[in-house]
């Protein structure tokens, strides 16, 4: 959680594990050389869903190395020295994190070729898992109301989200991944019932304890869902209630543990992999408990930290990562948290309705001068929902945050576009009320979702185009392309060829009239195969498969 955690605990939670978990566990992160032996490039399929290769695709984001699991020759190899319980990996930054019971081989795992280094981050007194050795890797215009938000409409209300609402942008279509220590009452609470019963609730993991079971402990990450997904018209409905979410346990709640910055890069590419739009993560960390080194401002500078890394790391995947800045503000610490320092990371504070700063709320910038936090929303206080039917309130920069990461989902919902996470974020950042003259505790302000839409051309009805306005032919081509195109209005059409690894082998760029029209395009000769043909303009963008032979 954001600062140092409660010393309280449930005991009879702590006691569930007991049973399963007696014997201590180290952690370690291994980082290492390459990726020898892991699955080919020329088949993503095999580690990225469809829609994750789709936004890349829509981005122009080239599939690569980084997107490859680790080496499963290296993580063998190593079960053959030591007798380990993987963890977790993390394919973007090339390491894995192991738990073992007894440590003493690890000095001979430091030396192997393929190990670049290795970090003591965690130590479990009654253990995580089991160990077993080597395991497998893992639109009708009547919102704006507070007869329809209930008690979510004064938040609501505080950065102009029923604008989008107003205009039928809910979420629909969008996946939010939402990171936190668990989502207790999410499968049987009233405000979330629409999303589970329509089947939004698409993916859960629980990284701490490597399982599917997000719903047994703990309910901060409820409160944190249930101001984007709750959906109780008349009663509460948060900024998202059409989205789609994946729900992901990352917190450890009995320690401070720089295992917790790994598990947020777990989540983060797990996240990808399964195609989210945008993150919420309403977790961040500073300090660590004994023996580990906690961090220094220094650390907190935008690109350090793991968690950092795998933030920026997630931006250029074409995810948007929404972050809390932490409630630290009136501790001796000062600061924002990490990944909240990340450089591309949208941070987001807390303020009170009338935009004044909650006391506790993180102050910027990161340690290397950028603004942080990026924005602010309602937090001081923020209703919320639980598994109950009756809304409650809560405060901190945990409920600010994901706020913006539902109302940033409508803004992709509203636009055709295909707009980066640095659109979206800068579109939100420019509409702040205090953009101008930013500060170290509010940042940019308090954004107005009104000004946003404007920023991205967004009209007030969604832009309508013939699902069909892009036919291409003849399919298999040879060296000529056909390409019929009807369009609303004169624009620049931008076309782009790419190979299955998401590489540019073509690229194009017309100024056509209103109307429908033929366009032939010369292509390269190209070797026999499935290619991708992405059709862009101002306000629309499509892709057609082709093939080659």
């Amino acid at each position: 959680m954001c600062g140092l955690k409660s010393v309280w605990c449930a005991l009879f939670v702590l006691c569930c594990y007991l049973a399963d978990a007696q014997t201590p566990q180290f952690a370690f992160r291994i980082r290492l050389k390459d990726k020898q032996g892991s699955l080919p490039l020329s088949n993503p399929s095999a580690f990225l869903s469809q829609r994750a290769q789709d936004r890349r695709t829509k981005l122009g984001i080239v599939i690569d190395s980084t997107d490859q699991p680790v080496s499963p020759t290296y993580l063998n190899d190593i079960a053959a020295t030591i007798t380990y319980k993987l963890h977790l990996t993390s394919k973007w930054q090339n390491y894995a994190v192991i738990l073992v019971t007894d440590s003493t081989n690890m000095p001979t795992v430091r030396t192997k070729p393929y190990v670049t280094g290795v970090d003591y981050v965690g130590y479990f007194p009654t253990g995580l898992h089991k160990t077993t050795g080597n395991e497998g890797l893992a639109a009708e215009k009547t919102t704006g109301s507070e007869s329809y938000y209930g008690a979510a409409y004064e938040q609501t209300r505080l950065v102009n989200g029923d604008h989008l609402h107003d205009r039928g942008y809910k979420g629909k279509g969008k996946l939010i991944a939402v990171f936190d220590e668990g989502f207790v009452g999410v499968d049987t609470g009233p405000a979330f019932d629409s999303m589970m019963q329509s089947g939004r609730m698409v993916d859960k993991y629980n990284f701490v304890y490597a399982n599917t079971d997000v719903y047994s402990n703990f309910n901060h990450g409820t409160g944190c869902l249930s101001t984007m997904a709750g959906n109780l018209p008349g009663t509460y409905v948060g900024s998202a209630p059409e989205a789609s979410y994946a729900l992901y346990v990352t917190e450890y709640r009995f320690a401070e543990l720089p295992i917790e910055l790994d598990q947020i890069v777990a989540a983060t590419e797990r996240a990808d992999s399964v195609g989210v739009d945008v993150i919420s993560a309403s977790v961040g960390y500073n300090s660590f408990s004994s023996p580990f080194t906690s961090l220094v401002y220094a650390d907190i500078n935008g690109k350090t930290t793991v968690a950092s890394i795998g933030a920026n790391m997630a931006t250029a995947k074409g995810i948007l990562f929404v972050v809390t800045a932490g409630n630290d503000g009136a501790s001796s610490w000062k600061y924002i948290l990490a990944p909240g320092d990340a450089d591309s990371a949208l941070t987001v504070g807390c303020v009170n309705n009338g935009k004044v700063p909650w006391s506790q709320s993180g102050y910027g910038p990161n340690a290397s001068g950028r603004v942080k936090p990026d924005v602010c929303a309602q937090g001081s206080p923020s209703a919320i929902m639980f598994s109950s039917a009756t809304p409650t309130l809560g405060t901190g920069t945990s409920y600010s945050t994901p706020q913006i990461a539902g109302w940033a989902a409508c803004l992709l919902q509203a636009t055709n576009a295909n707009p980066s996470p640095y659109r979206i974020r800068n579109a939100i950042v420019q509409s702040a009320h205090a953009y101008s003259n930013p500060g170290t505790q509010v940042g940019y302000g308090v954004p107005d979702f009104a000004t946003a839409s404007a920023l991205l051309n967004i009209k007030d009805t969604p832009i309508t185009t013939d699902k069909n306005w892009v036919q291409v032919y003849p399919n298999p081509i040879d060296k000529q392309l056909q390409v019929t195109i009807t369009l609303p209005q004169n624009t620049t059409v931008q076309f782009v060829l790419t190979d299955v690894t998401g590489k540019q082998v073509f690229v194009s760029e017309k100024k056509l009239s209103i109307g429908k029209q033929n366009i032939s395009l010369q292509i390269p000769q190209l070797a026999n195969g499935i290619y991708n043909l992405t059709v862009t303009t101002g306000d629309n963008k499509t892709t057609r498969r082709v093939v080659v032979q």
